[in-house]
């Protein structure tokens, strides 16, 4: 069976098959227990009593439920989660998540292996291959864009720890659109120290402001579930709407195109990377550069479906395209933890380490909290 993933939630309207059981499946499997060869057989004896043959949902005639079971042929709602959500809410239980007490645990009456099969009867439902499975959905680096289109609301602060000092935040709203797209927009505010020009003493003030709001569009043009791979092309557009006086912004519009790589390796590592170009209007205000990151990683979890803990190591490297300019390395060491039950709601910190040019680049912390919104609000699921 596959490991569950960093990804838990969207299982709001799973509630059905587990309370599936309320009409007497768990009697069903003990009585045929032996002919439960197939997860055809296991989604018959267990599930479909709610959720109909064909994956479809029972009549709500034909059950006790308030929420209408979902319909598996939906690919927007049954390709989005990796195979280690689906068995683990079907294994220990709605409570175990932050859902219904209505979602009995099948641990006892079914394997895990047996739950599994079930997982994977309940995949032939969704025909439509283009929908990116969930299990390509890789934890977020701090720096490196991931390739999965998705839809998250995330806060990244990074703090200058030595004069002068800088407070700078990036709010990033991020939505899906069809099955393979997502646009977004990024807003930077932040505080920064400055020279008080007031009192013209050498002493110094903060300072706040909003910095140059940016719009991306990012299209997953390739994805193989069976070869663990993923890869986009996006476009971000940043508007000079900082104040360039006070470090803000750059005064001139850029131009941000990237190719985004995902890459699922063995014993849950897994491996992404960024590769793109700034293209400015003005090249006397902010020049032409060029990037490369990417992240090196594993999950791992507290208990078989409990907790998602993800160490990372990222790397990377940029250069702005002028005269005798160098290329600036940095390494990125961070860890990913999943905070509530429904784990939809993650936070990351790390420090960016310079590589070289220490004299002039220091270390700066990074860190973010991450909100899943599609799996729920952020109350739900502590």
């Amino acid at each position: 069976m596959m490991r569950p993933t960093h990804r838990h939630g969207r299982l709001r309207s799973i509630i059905p098959f587990i309370a599936a059981v309320a009409l007497g499946p768990l009697a069903v499997i003990a009585a045929e227990e032996p002919a439960l060869e197939s997860g055809r057989d296991i989604y018959r004896a267990a599930c479909a009593s709610c959720h109909g043959s064909d994956g479809r949902g029972a009549p709500a005639s034909l059950t006790t439920l308030d929420t209408a079971p979902p319909d598996f042929t939906d690919c927007d709602f049954a390709n989005r989660e990796p195979d280690g959500d689906w068995v683990g809410i079907a294994y220990e239980g709605g409570p175990s998540r932050g859902f219904s007490e209505f979602m009995p645990a099948f641990q006892g009456t079914l394997t895990v292996d047996q739950a599994q099969m079930a997982v994977d009867h309940i995949r032939t439902f969704c025909t439509d291959k283009r929908w990116p499975r969930g299990e390509l959905n890789l934890p977020r680096a701090l720096v490196t864009n991931k390739a999965y289109p998705e839809d998250e609301a995330v806060i990244t602060t990074l703090i200058d720890v030595d004069d002068p000092g800088a407070v700078l935040n990036k709010f990033v709203w991020e939505q899906r659109f069809g099955p393979r797209s997502q646009w977004e927009v990024v807003v930077p505010f932040g505080w920064l120290e400055t020279q008080d020009t007031i009192e013209d003493d050498g002493s110094t003030r903060w300072t706040s402001s909003m910095g140059d709001i940016a719009f991306a569009v990012k299209h997953a043009f390739h994805h193989n579930y069976e070869k663990g791979r993923i890869v986009s092309i996006a476009g971000e557009i940043i508007v000079p709407t900082g104040d360039e006086e006070l470090g803000f912004g750059n005064g001139t519009t850029i131009f941000e195109p990237f190719i985004a790589y995902g890459q699922i390796l063995p014993a849950d590592f897994f491996f992404q990377a960024q590769v793109g170009g700034e293209l400015t209007a003005d090249k006397d205000k902010a020049p032409n550069a060029g990037f490369a990151r990417c992240a090196f990683g594993w999950t791992t979890t507290s208990g078989q479906f409990g907790r998602a803990w993800s160490p990372m190591l990222e790397f990377t490297a940029g250069r702005p395209f002028t005269t005798n300019a160098d290329i600036q390395y940095s390494a990125i060491p961070q860890m990913q933890v999943t905070l509530n039950k429904r784990q939809h709601i993650m936070f990351n910190l790390g420090a960016r380490i310079p590589l070289n040019e220490r004299d002039e680049r220091k270390t700066q912390v990074i860190f973010y909290l991450l909100w899943d919104w599609f799996d729920g609000t952020l109350l739900e699921g502590w």
